[in-house]
């Protein structure tokens, strides 16, 4: 399975729904992300099928290994973003919003030089 923007999303919401709520269901990834149940539905299975995450008796949701690994780095990249942008003087909620945009097409090189820059200011 090819890693894309739509999947870094799903891992990324797990991640950010479970430290939020303990837990994870499909219908909480649906109301974060503003999708249809379905839709969650077909990227769980897909996310499953990948051992991105497994699901739990009553229907939870966790991240394996792997799936954490990437909703980690996702949602690392995402504060860091908002945090250098919300420093440049932009608004909390735009900041956020470019973060998400950002995050996915940022290269590992820019990122770290971006890292390295924001510990020094």
């Amino acid at each position: 399975m090819q890693i894309n923007e739509s999947i870094e999303d799903y891992l990324e919401c797990i991640h950010i729904l479970k430290q939020r709520n303990g837990v994870v269901r499909s219908i909480d990834i649906a109301n974060e992300l503003g999708v249809t149940k379905p839709s969650v539905s077909h990227a769980m299975k897909l996310l499953r099928e990948n051992d991105y995450i497994s699901m739990k008796i009553g229907g939870t949701i966790e991240l394996t290994d792997a799936g954490y690994q990437i909703a980690h780095c996702m949602f690392e990249r995402h504060q860091l973003l908002a945090s250098f942008l919300i420093k440049l003087g932009v608004s909390e909620n735009t900041a956020f919003t470019d973060a998400c945009k950002i995050e996915h097409d940022i290269s590992t090189e820019s990122f770290s030089a971006l890292c390295r820059h924001v510990k020094d200011i």
